[in-house]
Formats: structure tokens, C-alpha cells, sequence
């Protein structure tokens, strides 16, 4: 784009300027909306005519969220602040993933600013870690709070309502070993029929580790595209990674009402939260592994010549895995991939009716045999 507002935009993300004027401010909410790339990608506007999120609520753990954001006026609920930090910093990285997955825009209309994958779900922010620069990131017990405060705030979140729980973390405070608490509270969520999504971290180009939470089994692992639909280099390749969702130059929220552009598997994570938020909508009730198995199922092969079992080789669909969640049980377990029956599980290939029938026609012969005989 070469409009005034575009310039503006990146203006605004190099230089982090606020802008007060209502003109600029116009502007910026413009330049914010023409570049939402990834929404038409996943097919979020057709998946609107499904669901928009409706009475989900969706906990975000991460730096806090800035509610006086006019894209998510109404939309937030805060929660505690568990890293113990009191109000140093805006929550910069936690408003702009709200805003992707519940973000309202504004003006006349809604028609400015940026538009979340779930526009009607509500955001329960929960503060579990600190922005980058934050000064009280050096204070001992600080770091001490910070250290718990993911395994308390996935326990909060499950015991105040939330029914999926988004996760754009990792990759510092001990993010790469995991702990028994953080286990324990993955578990304790996926138990009630919460679901988690979190980022596959951004180390895709360097170590390339594990990272937590993604890494613990049954949380959503979410890895990042480019705007060609083809692997982000920086994007984390384990095999823990479910799916994909684009991750570079993504536009979203930032402080004082202002907008940021950014690469990272945070924001996939993300755009999948607010995918798994359309779907409880529309499916209230619905259980984890079924939300799980719709994600994947609707996602469509990235664009690259190889398979990356790795990486995740699939694109997250909004609309897509819609449909697939409101398919039935049946169909979705015949249409499971090969490799996933693989282990014994009979029932999804279909082969366990077959077998099934042949034990009875072979206990039907054995008796008419016995009774011939007789």
C-alpha cells in the first residue's frame, strides 16, 4: 500500500508515536484494517457466517491488556495480575494478541481498526509474565512469581469460566525445561474440557528448542506461515507442533490506542484461540479432543514442496474446521489421517466393525456346529 495511512502505520510501529488527533487516528484505524492479510486466509469472513465467538470466554495469559484500546472496548475482563510486578508497563504483547483473537474495531460500524477471529468473544486477561523492557524483569521476587505464575494463572482461568485458554509465551524463564506444576495445570484444564492453544516458539532459526507450554501433550502447538502460506524460518519444528497460522507482518493492537506491525508464532497462536472460540460458539459443549480434531482436520496444506511432519504441515481454516466440528463423530474418525490410527485404535480406521462382525459369524458357526451335532 502507498495511502497516507499506511505511511502512518509504519510510522507509528517504528517510532511508537501516539497519535490524539481524531484525523490521524481515522488514519491509523484504516491502514490497521486494510492490512488484516491473514483473516481472509483462514477464511474467518465466511466463518462468520457460522460463529463469531458468542459468549466464549477466552483467557489470555500474558503481559496484561490494555482495556482503554478502542478495538477491544467492551471485549475485556481483567483478572489478576499474578507476576507480583504491580502496574509497570502496559501490557503491549497481551493487548495486541487480544486483539487478534477478540478484537471489536471501531468507529462507525466497527468499520476501523483491527477485527479479531472471534469479534464476540470476551478476553479474561490474566498477567503471567512481563513485556521485554520491563525494569522489575531484574527484581528476585519478581522472578520468583514470574516463574509460577503460568501454572496458577491456567488454574484461575479454568476455575473463573474460560473455555479455551491462549498462551503466546515461551522461550525464557525456564520455558524450555517445562515443570511439574505447569503439567499438572495443563492437565487439571484438559479435564474440564478446556482448550489450550500456545505458541511453538521462535527459535526455529537458532537451537530450535522445545518450548513450554506448547510442548505438553494436549495443548494446540502453533507454528507460523508467511503471508505465501510457506514456513516462517523463525517458527519452531517439533513434533509436538499441531498446526499452522501466518506470523509475519501481522497487524494488531498496541499501547495508547496505537497499532504494531510484528512477526511470530505469538500471533499464530492467537488467530487458532480465536478459531477455537468460534467453535465452542457454535458448538457449545463440545469436547477438547473433538475442538482438536476439528482444528486439524480443517486446515489445508501450506504452501511448500515438502512435507514437514515436523513443523506442521497445515494451515489453520476457520470456516473449514467449522464444518468439521459440526460433522459427525463417525465421519470425522474415518477421515482421521492414517498415521493417527496407527497404535491400535481400531474404531477410526473402520476396521474394528469388520472385525467384530467376523467374531460373531464365527460364534454363530461354532454353536449351529455343536447343535448338529447334538
Amino acid at each position: 500500500m502507498t495511502s497516507v495511512a499506511s505511511r502512518l502505520l509504519m510510522v507509528c510501529v517504528a517510532a511508537g508515536l501516539i497519535f490524539p488527533a481524531p484525523a490521524h487516528a481515522d488514519e491509523l484505524g484504516t491502514a490497521a484494517r486494510e492490512r488484516q492479510w491473514p483473516l481472509e486466509v483462514m477464511g474467518v469472513p465466511a466463518a462468520w457466517e457460522l460463529s463469531r465467538g458468542e459468549g466464549v470466554t477466552v483467557a489470555v495469559l500474558d503481559t496484561g491488556v490494555d482495556t482503554h484500546h478502542p478495538d477491544l472496548a467492551g471485549a475485556v475482563v481483567e483478572g489478576p495480575d499474578l507476576t507480583g510486578a504491580g502496574t509497570t508497563r502496559v501490557g503491549r504483547h497481551g493487548t495486541s494478541m487480544a486483539s487478534l483473537i477478540a478484537g471489536r474495531g471501531h468507529g462507525e460500524g466497527g468499520e476501523l481498526g483491527v477485527v479479531g477471529v472471534a469479534p464476540r468473544a470476551r478476553v479474561l486477561s490474566i498477567r503471567v509474565t512481563l513485556e521485554a523492557d520491563d525494569p522489575a524483569r531484574t527484581d528476585p521476587h519478581v522472578a520468583v512469581l514470574v516463574r509460577g505464575a503460568v501454572a496458577r494463572g491456567i488454574r484461575w482461568a479454568v476455575d473463573h469460566g474460560a473455555e479455551v485458554i491462549s498462551m503466546s509465551l515461551g522461550g525464557g524463564d525456564g520455558s524450555y525445561r517445562g515443570s511439574p506444576d505447569e503439567d499438572a495445570a495443563v492437565r487439571y484444564a484438559l479435564s474440564k474440557g478446556v482448550v489450550l492453544v500456545a505458541s511453538s516458539g521462535n527459535d526455529g532459526e537458532g537451537a530450535n528448542r522445545p518450548t513450554f507450554p506448547a510442548a505438553y501433550p494436549g495443548v494446540i502447538a502453533v507454528g507460523a506461515v508467511d503471508e505465501r502460506l510457506g514456513p516462517a524460518p523463525f517458527s519452531n519444528r517439533q513434533d509436538y507442533v499441531s498446526v499452522t497460522a501466518p506470523g509475519t507482518g501481522i497487524v494488531s493492537a498496541d499501547g495508547h490506542a496505537s497499532y504494531v506491525v510484528g512477526d511470530g508464532t505469538s500471533s499464530a497462536a492467537a488467530f487458532v484461540a480465536g478459531i477455537a472460540a468460534l467453535i465452542k460458539a457454535r458448538h457449545p459443549g463440545i469436547g477438547v479432543t473433538d475442538v482438536r480434531r476439528a482444528i486439524l482436520q480443517g486446515s489445508v496444506r501450506m504452501n511448500t514442496g515438502r512435507r514437514d511432519e515436523a513443523y506442521g504441515s497445515r494451515v489453520a481454516n476457520a470456516r473449514r474446521a467449522l464444518l468439521a466440528a459440526g460433522a459427525p463423530r463417525r465421519v470425522l474418525m474415518a477421515a482421521r489421517p492414517r498415521q493417527a490410527a496407527v497404535g491400535g485404535d481400531l474404531r477410526s480406521t473402520g476396521v474394528g466393525p469388520l472385525i467384530w462382525a467376523a467374531l460373531l459369524l464365527l460364534v454363530v458357526a461354532l454353536v449351529a456346529r455343536v447343535a448338529l451335532r447334538a
